[in-house]
């Protein structure tokens, strides 16, 4: 996640959180630590910082598909879109998005509903919802 308004992460992160996510993480820190997250989330999964995408490319855990988030016309839409068994899923700003240089290191891309950006926080949460619902509609124990 490529965070523009800080306030985003402890959205985003208390989100993960109870729809069960392993982690998240960020590239290329640009937020300031908040009080948006009143469920000390921060104490119950990891947050990960990387300097740039290669760092982050790097450190993936084996297997992992990378799924960037983005508007593009190579994208999936989100109805139809099937969630591998092990992903994590890359959100770009919601100003700049991401990069064509990362979107072609990414194993794919979906597209969530609408012809505007979200609001990291917000697309970061239908997207769980989605894989949660897809997967079987029960949140890892």
């Amino acid at each position: 996640m490529n965070n523009v308004n800080g306030l985003n992460i402890g959205t985003l992160w208390r989100s993960a959180y109870i729809m069960g996510a392993s982690y998240i993480f960020t590239i290329d820190k640009k937020y300031k630590s908040q009080m948006s997250d009143v469920t000390k989330t921060w104490k119950k999964i990891p947050l990960y910082h990387y300097k740039n995408f290669d760092e982050f490319y790097d450190n993936q855990p084996t297997a992992t598909r990378i799924i960037a988030v983005e508007l593009d016309e190579k994208a999936t839409m989100l109805a139809d879109f099937e969630h591998p068994n092990q992903a994590c899923y890359l959100l770009g700003n919601e100003q700049a998005g991401l990069s064509q240089k990362v979107l072609k290191r990414c194993h794919g891309i979906v597209q969530l509903p609408g012809n505007f950006s979200l609001n990291v926080a917000v697309a970061g949460s239908i997207l769980m919802y989605d894989r949660i619902a897809k997967l079987g509609g029960e949140l890892p124990q």
